[in-house]
């Protein structure tokens, strides 16, 4: 009796270790399985992360961009165009330079028929201004900056100087059939004939054998607009010796473009009227 109770317990004590043995390997196992689950979701979430980071920057070099951090105030009065900066905590962004300057001012009338490229500077914190006449009309404003660390998308701004006219609804923008242009004495063509949205567009400007001086860090640069005065593109060229501008259109419509090339040490600004099909 002693000896089987023995070896009843003998062959407990067996089962238990083979019990606890098995036990340790299937939690072993599972924490393994765990581990790549969990690894496998942060992979994913860094590989998601990573595809919005990249998208967002893809968004960001066409314009895209629709949430912007900062933002930018316009106002006229005296002779004087004054652009105050705040950041979605009321705070003064810090800008970087663009192209040899912290602020592009882009300043068309709402028939875009008048175009100033202006830079104004930083009067006080968070302040920039200019002295620069301008005629009484009504106007739109566009605040070309890059601010540090925080997404922008420039956006129309509405500036009234003077009395105030007509809202226009309608620009009534005649398209070029001659894109050969010359200001000041110097032919500048465009040759580009043909322009379709969301496709990649080559704009290549004819200078006629005369190279342009270097003006703002580039060759040259090209402004365009939606024919509503709304959408707002700044290209420059896509190399140092060549004047030929990389762009895209998002929908077809009416665009007016500004070419700005440097001869003999003024620059001249080349207007174009196309269609986007």
């Amino acid at each position: 009796m002693k000896k089987s109770i023995m070896i009843w317990a003998g062959s407990a004590i067996v089962y238990l270790g083979v019990v606890i043995a098995g036990y340790n390997v299937y939690a072993s196992m599972n924490a393994k399985t765990d581990e790549q689950k969990n690894h496998t979701v942060r992979e994913q979430d860094e590989e998601n992360m990573n595809h919005e980071n990249g998208h967002n920057e893809h968004e960001e070099e066409h314009g895209k961009i629709t949430t912007s951090e900062v933002t930018p105030s316009v106002s006229y009065a005296n002779g004087e165009i004054i652009i105050e900066l705040k950041d979605k905590n009321s705070h003064v962004p810090e800008l970087e330079v663009s192209h040899d300057v912290l602020m592009h001012l882009i300043v068309v009338s709402s028939d875009l028929k008048e175009y100033y490229h202006l830079h104004p500077e930083e009067k006080n914190n968070g302040v920039y201004s200019l002295k620069y006449n301008l005629s009484d009309n009504s106007y739109k404003a566009f605040v070309d900056i890059k601010p540090k660390g925080l997404n922008y998308s420039v956006e129309p701004i509405e500036l009234q100087v003077g009395e105030m006219h007509q809202e226009q609804h309608d620009n009534d923008l005649a398209l070029d059939t001659e894109f050969t242009k010359t200001i000041n004495g110097q032919t500048v063509e465009l040759t580009t004939q043909s322009f379709v949205a969301n496709k990649e567009i080559i704009l290549n400007f004819d200078v006629k054998g005369v190279i342009p001086e270097p003006y703002l860090g580039a060759l040259g640069h090209v402004v365009i607009l939606d024919e509503d005065g709304e959408k707002y593109i700044h290209v420059h060229p896509v190399s140092n010796d060549q004047t030929e501008f990389e762009t895209q259109f998002d929908k077809p419509g009416i665009y007016k473009l500004w070419a700005e090339f440097k001869f003999g040490g003024q620059v001249n600004i080349y207007p174009f009227v196309i269609e986007v099909k």
